[in-house]
This record gives C-alpha cells, structure tokens and sequence, in this order.
C-alpha cells in the first residue's frame, strides 16, 4: 500500500508512543523521545477523534505529571510539537508546558495582522474552517475557495503555531508569505511532491487539485463546485490508490 511521507512519519510515532506507554504501564519513568511521542501521538489521536484543536492541545498536557518522567525531561521539553488531522484539514499543534493538566484557553488562535501581500479566502462550507500558520496555501481545504496559483509556494503570514478562522460562508483577506528553507515540499495528499519553484511540479499539482474538486480561482473566475469539493479527499486517495497499483505493476 503506497503510503505519504507523512502517513509513515505518522505509523513510527505511533509505534515509538506505544511503546512509551508501555514502558510507562510498567512503572518506569520515561525519557525525552518516549516522553514526546507519548504526547505528540495522543494530540494526532484526539484530533482523530473529533476534538478541536484547543481540545487536544490541553488534554495532551494531562497525559504525564513531572513524576512519570526522568529526571530533566520537563527542563528539557519545554513544548512539543506535532501535525495532526482535524476535521477542517491538517494543522500544527503546539504543547507549550507539556507536563502542566491547566487548560490554556484559546489565546493561541488568533486572527493574522494587517500585512502587504494579501491572498482573499472564502469559505463556502456550512463550517467554520481553521487555516494554520504552516500548511502549503496551494492544499488547503477544498471547501475554501482561493487562487491557488497564486498560493502555490506560500503559506499563511501569521506566528508559528497560530491559526486563522474563516467563519462558514463568509470570504476573509489573509496576509502571506513564500514558504522559506529549501522549498522542496511533500504535501500531506501527495498531491504536491518536489521543488515548489519547478514549473512543471507547480503545473501537476495545480491541474491535479482542480481535477479532484479543489475550489480554485482562475483569472478571476470560479472554478469547481461545493459537490465537488465534498468529495475532493475521497478523490485523491482514489488517484494514489490507482497510482501506486501502476507502480506495482
């Protein structure tokens, strides 16, 4: 079964996090990397679950007390963090404190600052939708409707663990930037895959996204429907299933 860069980061964690818990059901304190995976795999769990981000971020810091762990892992984890899947798309989690039970509220979600470059977003769904400070602008979730041409390469101008709210039905301005480092991005559908400054992995992706359903905008003009775009995930995984019985041929 073909399976994402991120669908295997997502089964080793897993299985890292099992055995922390294992060892733990044991009575033994656990280290850094068992520490870490314990909490990062609960937070991807809750989001499976149908927690909200806000959620799963606070019931991950219930999960170990200071005494279930070695001695200097709580100096030396000051914050985990780890992608998870909600229902409105995958989005960053940030565990400030990872070893205090005390709810932190939602002052971690917070609408982006007035910015020069700014990308407008509808959200044409019944809900609303979440966009985190990390995701490629260019996948975000087909229900929202956005040039993604120009997306493609950016991601969202706000601080690093923040999110952005669309309210359902309502269309917002959203300050961007290009995503930094190498640029090389494996995007979490598989829909991109290589250098986001490659004309020719820039055109795969966008004719790809619009073929499963993706609300685009093309010069100006709407492309795809809601109808579409419900059922734009089922789409892809569709195409990777079809892709990877080629490849095994």
């Amino acid at each position: 079964m073909p399976l994402t860069p991120g669908e295997s980061d997502r089964l080793l964690l897993h299985l890292q996090a099992s055995l922390a818990r294992a060892r733990r059901d044991r009575g033994l304190q656990l280290n850094v990397p068992e520490a870490r995976a314990l909490i990062a795999d609960a937070v991807c769990e809750f989001a499976r679950d149908g927690m909200s981000w806000t959620q799963a971020r606070d019931g991950a810091r219930a999960l170990l007390s200071a005494d279930e762990v070695l001695p200097g892992v709580v100096q030396a984890l000051l914050e985990i963090r780890v992608e998870a899947r909600f229902e409105d798309g995958t989005r960053l989690v940030i565990v400030p404190n990872p070893f205090a039970a005390e709810p932190l509220g939602d002052d971690s979600i917070v609408d982006p600052p007035t910015a020069v470059d700014l990308l407008m977003i509808a959200n044409e769904s019944a809900t609303d939708i979440g966009i985190s400070s990390h995701i490629h602008l260019a996948e975000v979730n087909p229900r929202l409707r956005l040039d993604r041409a120009a997306a493609f390469g950016m991601r969202a101008a706000i601080p690093t663990g923040t999110t952005s709210w669309i309210p359902a039905g309502e269309s917002r301005p959203l300050p961007i930037q290009p995503i930094g480092g190498a640029r090389i991005w494996l995007g979490t559908t598989g829909l991109v895959d290589g250098p986001l400054d490659d004309p020719d992995v820039r055109a795969r992706a966008l004719d790809r996204l619009r073929s499963c359903g993706y609300l685009d905008l093309v010069n100006g003009e709407p492309v795809g429907s809601m109808a579409a775009a419900e059922s734009a995930i089922a789409r892809v995984m569709e195409q990777r299933l079809m892709a990877g019985g080629r490849n095994a041929q």
